[in-house]
């Protein structure tokens, strides 16, 4: 299972990098995928990226301030988080996807690590 790493306390309007760490017989060839979760809330998509870094995709609410990022050679998958809000506080999970593309839906993913606790303050 792939471990994130990186999360901390940030004020609002600061910066994050997550790092997730994937085992390259499990990853190399798929998707992988950000997802976060706050207390009280269901899991949710942030991002997603193909095999290949390729075909990215982002939620509505984190579009144009988070990027998502991989390096194959290192089997690290990566999340940059800028102008961080309050509504980001979440623990957030990476997670290697059944294929080879990244997708939007939990249950498209197979593999999940430990999450890492981002939270901003106002």
């Amino acid at each position: 299972a792939a471990a994130a790493s990186g999360g901390g306390l940030v004020q609002a309007g600061g910066s994050l990098k997550l790092s997730c760490s994937a085992s390259r017989r499990t990853s190399s060839n798929n998707g992988m995928g950000w997802f976060r979760q706050a207390p009280g809330n269901e899991r949710e998509f942030v991002a997603s990226i193909g095999w290949n870094g390729s075909n990215k995709y982002y939620s509505e609410s984190v579009k144009g301030r988070f990027t998502i990022s991989r390096d194959r050679a290192k089997d690290t998958l990566y999340l940059q988080m800028n102008n961080l809000k309050p509504e980001d506080t979440a623990v957030y999970y990476c997670a290697t996807n059944r294929g080879a593309i990244g997708t939007t839906t939990a249950s498209s993913y197979q593999y999940w690590g430990q999450g890492t606790l981002v939270t901003v303050s106002s």
